[in-house]
């Protein structure tokens, strides 16, 4: 046997698991760049392979197919958000500092290929239970925001008012960032994120 098919045969599997993690990594990073540049529904297989540099058949080693794909990048871009809510959450603080920093997260997020697709990609691509999961996640985040506004409406922070068209309001601003931005463009994200923030949450303010 060669030295290097050897040295293969005998790779610590954790090394092989890690290796594999960032092949998925890339597949993943590869396809949501085509779905939001050409969509979900005109994206093919063939060409998330081709942008890879690898046969299609070699595709099958990590997703079965496109949906897989899909409701992967769909838990990805939750999974980083939900991450941001918990930490949020345990710092306490007034219910209006802990929106402004929600606020400024996920806007951010939105500047992000796996946030901006949470938003720019129709989750009705999915079957049933893959779309309830997706849908459930979304209304996750929207609870958040709800439940941050209430807790400064209780704690005076926040001006009273209707929470459930307050959150909407918030989130829907912030959530329209995806269709907007370029990368390329002028502002910084983290410009975008303090300006847009900082305009929406002073209207907020209790006086």
């Amino acid at each position: 046997m060669p030295a290097t098919q050897k040295l293969k045969a005998h790779q610590p599997f954790a090394d092989r698991s890690r290796q594999r993690d960032d092949k998925r990594r890339a597949v993943l990073k590869t396809a949501m760049g085509l779905f939001l540049e050409v969509g979900y529904h005109r994206a093919t297989l063939t060409e998330i392979a081709r942008r890879l540099t690898i046969t299609k058949p070699a595709l099958y080693n990590y997703f079965a197919n496109k949906e897989e794909i899909l409701v992967e990048c769909y838990r990805l871009g939750f999974e980083l958000m939900n991450v941001t809510m918990l930490e949020i959450e345990s710092r306490g603080g007034t219910g209006r500092e802990k929106l402004r920093a929600l606020m400024k997260s996920y806007a951010k997020h939105m500047m992000s290929e796996y946030g901006r697709g949470l938003i720019a990609l129709d989750d009705r691509e999915l079957a049933g239970r893959a779309r309830g999961r997706v849908r459930a996640d979304k209304r996750r985040i929207d609870q958040c925001f709800q439940r941050f506004i209430a807790e400064g409406m209780e704690d005076g922070s926040i001006v009273q008012g209707d929470v459930k068209l307050t959150a909407f309001t918030l989130a829907g601003a912030l959530s329209w960032i995806s269709q907007w931005y370029d990368p390329r463009g002028r502002w910084p994200v983290e410009q975008i994120a303090d300006e847009m923030t900082t305009r929406l949450i002073d209207g907020l303010a209790a006086r």
